[in-house]
């Protein structure tokens, strides 16, 4: 049974299909009304969530299907103390797919190594969130046009950004990808990715604490908030959380084409007076993300039908 837990599960060629799916369900939302006519979504979130747990529920919904929703521990039989592993079997006895978030990283695979149905990793933990990377693809595709020779900057929280994660794991498949790490020295960029990802595959990126210093050079700019639940000290939190906030001043030495980015929730790490500039684009990838789920859900339920 075909699950996604990691974005890396999916090569680029499959990458480049769903992308490719994604774009003919904007042009022709008519031809998919009905795709998954009779099939069920089970969302099962076990962390707050308003983007990716709607964006799911609404692709279902477009393509004809129903949607089981659990919200919260508190709401479910894991409040008694049920496991990951009875959840996942208990849930394929009721739908057709799973998509699924949960703090603890690798409760995704767990999951999926227990249910009878595919699961889609919605976010473990630090780890991963392969969804939303799938939507910041789309959304780069959409304007830049292609993958190859960007130079991307990371700015915030590198350390707990499952986000940030997933998208250096599959931008580093691409040939030319240049990374800028912009974070303070507690919030850096795991050992573990720069070990696995940017070392092995020889990578160039720069590690910098100076965002404006680096904005020249960007062709992508990702920001991320700062996360206060992934904090055991609040302290820390609080001195760290406006390290970095983006304002129209920060912005005069970027390029005219600029993409920004940001998965959201944003807190205050870019002021609202950016989203009317033409290079804002994290609400484009909010949208970006209901077409690529629902290219994702086809392709997963096409394949456990094989």
């Amino acid at each position: 049974m075909r699950s996604l837990i990691d974005i890396i599960d999916l090569s680029t060629g499959e990458l480049d299909e769903l992308i490719g799916v994604a774009m003919d369900i904007i042009e022709h939302p008519e031809k998919y009304s009905e795709s998954c006519k009779g099939k069920k979504l089970a969302t099962l979130f076990f962390e707050p969530s308003t983007r990716t747990r709607l964006s799911f529920e609404a692709a279902m919904y477009e393509l004809g299907g129903n949607v089981l929703s659990v919200t919260g521990g508190a709401t479910s039989s894991v409040a008694k103390g049920e496991s990951v592993a009875d959840t996942a079997k208990t849930v394929s006895c009721y739908a057709d797919i799973i998509a699924m978030r949960h703090p603890k990283e690798g409760a995704a695979l767990v999951a999926a190594n227990n249910a009878s149905i595919p699961v889609i990793n919605a976010g473990d933990g630090g780890h991963c969130h392969p969804t939303q990377t799938l939507a910041d693809l789309l959304t780069i595709y959409r304007e830049k046009g292609h993958f190859d020779n960007l130079t991307v900057g990371f700015c915030g929280d590198l350390k707990f950004g499952r986000t940030v994660h997933s998208l250096i794991n599959a931008l580093s498949r691409y040939s030319g990808i240049r990374f800028v790490l912009i974070s303070p020295e507690e919030l850096k960029l795991p050992s573990y990715v720069k070990n696995e990802t940017l070392k092995k595959y020889h990578l160039p990126y720069v590690q910098t604490t100076d965002l404006e210093g680096a904005m020249p050079s960007l062709d992508i700019l990702y920001m991320t908030r700062v996360q206060r639940e992934r904090f055991f000290n609040e302290e820390d939190y609080l001195r760290l959380r406006d390290t970095y906030i983006l304002t129209p001043d920060k912005l005069r030495h970027a390029k005219d084409d600029l993409c920004i980015m940001h998965p959201l929730p944003r807190v205050n790490e870019i002021s609202v007076s950016i989203d009317n500039d033409p290079r804002a684009c994290y609400f484009k990838q909010v949208l970006n993300g209901k077409y690529m789920r629902m290219a994702l859900i086809l392709k997963l339920l096409k394949e456990a039908q094989v």
